[in-house]
């Protein structure tokens, strides 16, 4: 299991270790396969403008959850990462449900294909059964490392400030990844 020491890093740090862990909550049990770092100097982060009552576990401790409500329908969960009194986290991307895949499906649907029932954020989120009555849960003793595994950097996805920024990381190959989507409003690539 990680512990909190784990966590307490810069979340560029930690991200990318992140790939390949099993994070367990409700009853099911998810590989990570992607994951995107989020830091308060970053002007996509939600930590950006400092802490608010939405995003005040994002400032610490390290290794509790925080979950946001986002385009009025989906919840998405990130590990909260560094220093106390410091805004960072990992937002939870794409993985592989492992065990508990009958809870993850109904939660998701009966029809959804293996490959997508924790594949994007929100999915992940209700896979695991997350909503924002779980910000601020304590994962510690919830995530575990499986291995090592290898990883690729790129720009995050769905995000209009920073979006170039190469701190989406992702197992190459691997199926439950999402794809990459840039969104519209996000100013051209350089």
């Amino acid at each position: 299991m990680l512990d909190r020491a784990f966590f307490a890093r810069d979340s560029v740090v930690v991200a990318p270790e992140l790939l390949g862990c099993i994070v367990t909550a409700n009853g099911v049990s998810v590989r990570l396969t992607e994951v995107e770092a989020y830091r308060e100097d970053d002007p996509a982060s939600h930590s950006f403008r400092g802490p608010t009552k939405r995003t005040a576990v994002m400032f610490g401790p390290a290794g509790f959850l925080y979950v946001y409500f986002t385009y009025g329908m989906h919840f998405c969960a990130n590990l909260v990462c560094g220093d106390d009194g410091t805004g960072a986290a990992v937002l939870l991307r794409a993985g592989e449900v492992v065990e508990g895949e009958a809870l993850a499906r109904g939660r998701r649907g009966e029809a959804v294909k293996d490959r997508d029932l924790a594949r994007g954020p929100a999915r992940l989120a209700q896979a695991m059964g997350w909503d924002r009555s779980d910000d601020g849960r304590d994962m510690i003793g919830a995530v575990s490392k499986s291995g090592t595994a290898a990883s690729v950097a790129g720009p995050r996805t769905g995000i209009t400030k920073a979006a170039d920024t190469p701190w989406r990381f992702a197992i190459p190959g691997d199926r439950f990844v999402s794809p990459y989507k840039r969104h519209p409003k996000a100013p051209a690539a350089p």
